[in-house]
């Protein structure tokens, strides 16, 4: 299913990133490798720096994701 509320880019799980539309376990696991290495987003415009997340990527997220 989808998630019932913002994705919440700080605290998510693996398999809840995973759960995003466009987000597989590669780049969900890219987005925790983000997280640790750069420490807490602030913004969901920050996913634009993970690899495998374009513009295109990063509007359809923004909907249902929050940092």
């Amino acid at each position: 299913g989808t998630p019932s509320g913002p994705v919440h880019l700080n605290t998510a799980t693996l398999e809840q990133l995973d759960a995003l539309p466009g987000v597989g376990p590669t780049t969900a696991q890219k987005i925790l490798d983000f997280r640790e290495e750069h420490g807490a987003f602030t913004s969901v415009d920050e996913l634009d720096a993970v690899p495998g997340i374009g513009p295109a990527r990063l509007e359809q997220l923004r909907e249902l994701t929050a940092p």
